[in-house]
């Protein structure tokens, strides 16, 4: 979404569901370790999800205005991966018998991202500060598989709920959400969500 967002132009090369990333010897050469996915830009290829949305905040200036907001942003993002983490460990580890426990809970988890975006002095469109960030489109993203998961779960958080539309309507990002570039991509990788 960021790259589609600041128009940048962009190839996805998917690993075939039949290759076990531990003995590709392509990942093994080419990043510090096993980590996906693989970000070339240019002659500079290292690994990395966050590593990588870093990596293009700093390049597109979405890192804050200044090092206070980027230093609520590095905080925010942490709490977008703390999320993340356990909605991870819930698909793939505890999907059967931890479902309804973890959507019960999650009013709990999303309930500081609501308090965040109150605190944005200059409004809530963006989780930090009056223009987008990185962490805006980390958690967006969050959000919209929370919406798949539980397609509720935002009804108690008007501000996240405006902030999901808001950010999914940018016409960039619209337009990206509905095509088949997005659609038909997995949420995960063994079906479940």
């Amino acid at each position: 979404m960021l790259l589609v967002d600041q128009g940048q132009e962009w190839h996805d090369e998917r690993l075939k569901p039949d290759k076990c990333v531990c003995e590709s010897e392509e990942l093994k050469t080419a990043c510090f370790s096993e980590l996906l996915p693989k970000f070339t830009d240019g002659d500079f290829t290292f690994c990395q999800s966050n590593a990588i949305l870093r990596y293009l905040a700093r390049k597109y200036e979405l890192y804050g205005a200044n090092f206070q907001e980027a230093a609520l942003l590095d905080v925010a993002n942490d709490g977008v991966e703390t999320l993340r983490l356990k909605y991870l460990d819930l698909i793939y580890h505890h999907f059967e018998e931890d479902k309804d426990t973890y959507v019960k809970d999650l009013p709990t988890q999303l309930k500081p991202f609501e308090v965040l975006l109150s605190q944005n002095p200059r409004g809530g469109a963006f989780i930090v500060g009056d223009k987008i960030s990185f962490v805006d489109y980390n958690l967006l993203d969050l959000l919209l598989i929370h919406l798949t998961l539980a397609p509720h779960c935002l009804e108690d958080f008007p501000l996240l709920s405006a902030y999901v539309a808001g950010l999914s309507s940018r016409p960039r990002i619209g337009k990206y959400l509905d095509s088949p570039r997005h659609t038909s991509l997995p949420i995960n990788c063994n079906g479940k969500q």
